[in-house]
């Protein structure tokens, strides 16, 4: 079996051993292309007398492997660190300091080290990434604008292990597809982590800017140990490097009135590219034409490219060894999903999918995806929406189900075999599902009269097997059999979820407020406000980005500050009696990163069922020393 699927546990109340998980993923661990991680370290100033340190551990540390941390190359631990991966420095110097951690080997034993530079007079409670905010610009109306951050993603670009922040930057006057209007053009930059500027990448304004326009993939798709980007472009694309592809002068934009049916701004013809770029540099490498192609809009449901211009993209092992990156086009009615291949050379076609050879799955496309190996063979599928296309590129199943704004997609219930897919739907009939994802079987159904906007997954209360789920008209929270836990939860959010305080259970973020849900009194309770930040996308209520980035298995919230000039890492400083190899070991977790920013944006999950009812399991195992 392989190493990542165990789980060190360590407590007061847990004897030292390896937990098999119930239902590991079915991906072989020896053939998947991965990437090499770093050990992850991070330090921040927790309060004015202590320093929170924290480190992966990884599935190639030995099992029973235990850690030293240095200060400035003096060892500040006076016992090795061995229940977990943090460590609580009490100091009150404010001055710069570098931490490292390393672990304690046998002789001739082989593993990771990491460091940290912790600047002067850090603040507490999180890492600020101050950013060079793009100047802002003018509209052919004479409308001025001026340039937000908004989603981001993580990738190591320079091979070093250890991740950098790709951020799209965009316009103020930015609009969804329903709305006529110019826009400013979508930006791209690559930040690291103390705030260096690697590139900056303008899709200029053949590349209309909104939440469903420009999904975005960072990834390491040839396996070099270097991400790249990949996105959709247009003539007047500029590369970080300052080259334009395609014609920098055309202008493909409506420009409304009666002579121009098209709409002010939409944009209905002209080119559109597919190009990978370099992480490291922002190079343009290589372009094709972008697939799906828009055609006659008509064909898509409407003449204003409302339709049309909805965009999803993912990462996805469909031969079970290296990633493609598939881009998808429609979702109301007809779907297209295009899947390529990079090999540091050219874009090479791999399949294509269209709901006009298979017209069950049109219009069963959600604003977001999911990717994960469901059916067992080894190699990802995609679920898209109500339906789910197979690795080959050929239809799996499709519910009949119709769109929805969110979807997740987990092992729920430990006890089940396989993942289950949790779902929510606009018709005003279905309302919420809860699906195998292996054969689209409803579970459980809470019919709704009405458009059920959102729906969350996460495991909250101990009292009830799996993981619970609720949405805006689940009537309550429920449980994986179908039970009501609580008929009317005070103030559940339904945006994101965070791994946060140490415990197995799952903490909720909302905006800029974490909570953690109260099972005895049936409500949230905040646990922290990001103070000075702003969340992202309206009433979607998102950061930039969530996830396990750095340090333990806790997950981190990156968030903007009001006057956008900065970004901050929020990062757990509570202790934790746990100790998990990094969620990023898992291909469902690390692509559920990858995918964050598509469409609405949805919470990470694993592959895999992760929650307290871990405690159930069956140890195995060696005892560790």
């Amino acid at each position: 079996m392989n190493r990542f699927l165990h789980l060190i546990i360590l407590g007061a109340c847990w004897c030292s051993a390896s937990v098999s998980l119930t239902a590991q993923p079915h991906y072989d661990y020896s053939r998947l292309q991965k990437e090499k991680l770093g050990r992850g370290v991070v330090a921040f100033r927790h309060t004015p007398y202590d320093v929170v340190v924290s480190w992966r551990y990884l599935s190639s540390d030995p099992q029973g492997v235990t850690f030293n941390v240095y200060r400035d190359g003096k060892k500040i631990n006076p016992v090795p660190v061995a229940n977990c991966t943090f460590f609580r420095d009490r100091t009150a110097d404010t001055s710069a300091a570098t931490y490292e951690v390393r672990p304690i080997l046998h002789e001739n034993a082989q593993a990771v080290c990491g460091s940290f530079q912790l600047p002067a007079n850090a603040p507490n409670g999180y890492i600020e990434i101050p950013l060079q905010r793009p100047a802002g610009g003018t509209t052919p109306d004479q409308r001025s604008f001026e340039y937000t951050p908004n989603d981001a993603s993580v990738g190591d670009v320079d091979g070093d292990g250890e991740y950098e922040i790709i951020l799209k930057w965009d316009p103020t006057n930015a609009h969804d597809n329903g709305h006529d209007g110019y826009t400013g053009a979508t930006l791209f930059e690559a930040y690291r982590l103390n705030g260096e500027r690697l590139w900056q990448i303008n899709l200029g304004h053949n590349i209309r800017s909104g939440a469903h326009y420009t999904p975005f993939l960072v990834y390491d798709f040839d396996g070099d140990g270097k991400a790249e980007l990949a996105v959709r472009t247009s003539d007047g694309t500029v590369d970080g490097k300052g080259k334009v592809i395609g014609n920098a002068s055309a202008d493909y934009r409506g420009k409304g009135g009666p002579e121009d049916p098209r709409g002010k701004g939409r944009i209905l013809t002209g080119n559109e590219f597919l190009t990978i770029f370099s992480g490291l540099t922002g190079e343009a490498l290589c372009t094709v034409p972008y697939l799906p192609p828009r055609g006659n809009p008509q064909d898509w449901g409407d003449s204003r490219a409302n339709r049309s211009d909805r965009f999803l993209a993912a990462v996805a092992y469909l031969d079970g060894h290296t990633p493609s990156m598939v881009f998808c086009r429609g979702y109301y009615t007809r779907t297209v999903l295009a899947a390529f291949d990079w090999d540091g050379k050219r874009l090479k076609r791999h399949w294509l999918f269209d709901s006009n050879q298979q017209p069950e799955y049109a219009g069963q496309g959600n604003h977001n995806l999911r990717v994960g190996d469901v059916d067992g063979d080894g190699c990802d599928e995609i679920i898209y929406g109500s339906c789910t296309i197979d690795h080959n590129g050929k239809g799996l199943y499709s519910t009949g189900l119709g769109h929805g704004d969110a979807l997740h997609l987990t092992q729920f219930d430990p006890s089940r075999k396989g993942m289950q897919v949790w779902d929510c739907h606009e018709n005003k009939r279905d309302g919420s599902t809860y699906r195998d994802a292996a054969t689209g079987e409803i579970l459980m159904q809470i019919k709704s009269p009405i458009d059920v906007g959102r729906c969350m997954a996460a495991d909250i209360d101990p009292d009830y097997p799996g993981v619970e789920m609720w949405s805006s008209d689940s009537k309550g929270i429920r449980s994986v059999t179908g039970a009501t836990i609580c008929r009317s939860p005070r103030r559940m959010p339904t945006n994101m979820a965070v791994w946060w305080d140490g415990d197995l259970l799952r903490e909720l973020l909302d905006h800029t407020t974490l909570s953690k849900y109260d099972w005895k009194e049936q409500k949230c309770v905040p646990l922290l406000r990001f103070e000075g930040c702003l969340s992202n996308n309206g009433s979607k209520g998102n950061p930039c980005l969530q996830g396990d980035i750095i340090g333990d298995w806790r997950e981190e919230v990156l968030v903007r500050t009001e006057d956008n000039k900065a970004l901050r890492l929020y990062i757990s400083p509570e202790p934790t009696p746990f100790r998990f190899h990094t969620f990023l070991e898992d291909p469902i977790y690390r692509i559920s990163i990858a995918t964050q920013n598509v469409g609405y944006n949805q919470p990470t999950q694993p592959g895999f069922y992760f929650g307290p009812d871990l405690k159930s399991t069956v140890f195995r195992g060696t005892r560790l020393p």
